[in-house]
């Protein structure tokens, strides 16, 4: 049994759920975003509380409980609050800085890395080494976020290259030389 799934969605005031035909359309003052349902699923709308039930009692349709009302609720934050993930630089040498609205990294290559918005996302830049991904669309900020970040992921003997804030780099350590084997392994 899903807990998550039976849990009821508060809809705030400034936002309008349109629920028609398997797919529910969730506009608020940040955007507007849908979401397709399958037909395993029902949601239904009563004096600004939002319930998500299943259809079938089957293994699937259980599985998608929970997800499905996880998705509604994410979209709801989105279009009122939105979204953000930071990303920080490290590296001598590493930095990036706001092209009007393209990202442009230096990141030791022979080229700076320009990347470009998709609609609805917005870059900030805080110094030369944290970006601010926002935006009201959860899954879209995750996606540029980890697109930014595989230009140059951290490597593990030194660190460099980009990671997000809260992100840990498990170092390795590099090579050793013997005592004594430094002029030939005498």
């Amino acid at each position: 049994m899903s807990r998550v799934g039976n849990q009821v969605i508060i809809v705030p005031k400034e936002v309008t759920i349109e629920i028609k035909n398997g797919q529910v359309t969730v506009t608020g003052p940040k955007g507007k975003l849908s979401l397709g349902l399958r037909p395993e699923i029902k949601v239904e709308m009563k004096d600004n509380l939002l319930t998500v039930s299943r259809q079938q009692e089957s293994w699937f349709a259980k599985s998608l409980h929970g997800v499905s009302r996880t998705l509604i609720a994410n979209m709801i934050k989105g279009v009122t609050q939105g979204f953000s993930k930071t990303l920080k630089v490290v590296g001598i040498g590493y930095r990036v800085k706001l092209a009007g609205q393209n990202l442009e990294l230096t990141l030791g290559f022979s080229h700076p890395v320009v990347i470009q918005p998709p609609p609805g996302i917005k870059f900030l830049v805080e110094g030369n080494d944290l970006i601010k991904i926002e935006g009201f669309d959860n899954i879209l900020v995750g996606k540029v976020a980890a697109e930014i970040r595989n230009v140059r992921p951290p490597e593990p003997y030194k660190g460099k290259g980009i990671r997000y804030l809260d992100e840990e780099v498990r170092k390795k350590a590099g090579k050793t030389v013997k005592a004594g084997t430094a002029e030939g392994g005498k």
